[in-house]
This record gives C-alpha cells, sequence and structure tokens, in this order.
C-alpha cells in the first residue's frame, strides 16, 4: 500500500477530532463520566496511530510489506472495538466488547514490534 502512513495519519487525525469534541461535550454537560473511554480514543486511536503512521513513513520497506496494510486494518478495529467497548462497560453495559477491544489493541502492538524487528527502522542504505 504506497500510502500506508497517509491512512494512519488521517485516521489518527479523525480520531483526535473526534476525541476532542467528546472532549467539549463531556465539559459543556459537565458529565465526565466517560472520561476513560475518551482518554482511549485520544491514546490509541490519535497517538498510537500516529505513531505508526510515523514508522512506516520513514520505514517504507516495511509499508511496502503485505502484513502492514493488515495493521492499519486491525488497529482501527481496535479503536473501534474498544473505544465503545470501554463506554459500555463504564455504563453497566458488560465489560466484554473492552476485553476483546484490549486483546486486539495488544496485538496491534504486538505486530508493531515484529514490523521493527523484521524491517528495522528507516530507509535501508
Amino acid at each position: 500500500m504506497r500510502d500506508l502512513s497517509k491512512w494512519f495519519f488521517a485516521a489518527g487525525a479523525l480520531c483526535a477530532l473526534a476525541g476532542m469534541a467528546w472532549g467539549i461535550q463531556m465539559s459543556a454537560t459537565n458529565d465526565h463520566a466517560l472520561s476513560p473511554a475518551h482518554g482511549h480514543l485520544n491514546l490509541i486511536g490519535f497517538v498510537t496511530l500516529t505513531i505508526y503512521g510515523i514508522y512506516y513513513a520513514l520505514t517504507p520497506g516495511a509499508a511496502q510489506t503485505k502484513l502492514a496494510p493488515i495493521h492499519l486494518g486491525i488497529s482501527l478495529l481496535a479503536v473501534i472495538i474498544l473505544v465503545p467497548g470501554i463506554a459500555m462497560a463504564i455504563s453497566g453495559a458488560g465489560e466484554t466488547l473492552a476485553k476483546v477491544g484490549s486483546i486486539v489493541t495488544i496485538a496491534t502492538m504486538g505486530l508493531f514490534i515484529f514490523m521493527i524487528l523484521r524491517h528495522g527502522v528507516g530507509v535501508k542504505q
């Protein structure tokens, strides 16, 4: 995937925008009950996706592998599952989705570690 880092950056920026809007909503309503889910949207959604994007921008050889777009897909899935799962757990609707999202999130980091060990960091000369 030629523009893999672009997709990581775009997804991260969308998570940041959603996190900012959610933070404003919590402030306006003075209801911060879901702040742990908000925090995970910012941390896993914005920070982690952006770090992955930086890695793939710096290491284009890793971005060209078949595993790299899978990493993107699993990373997006992690945010999509984890954040609502945490909100559901806080709201008393059960913790299953949060647990599944946590496992998927750990898998994305494991895959990131694999990519670093396999391809290094930066352009190989």
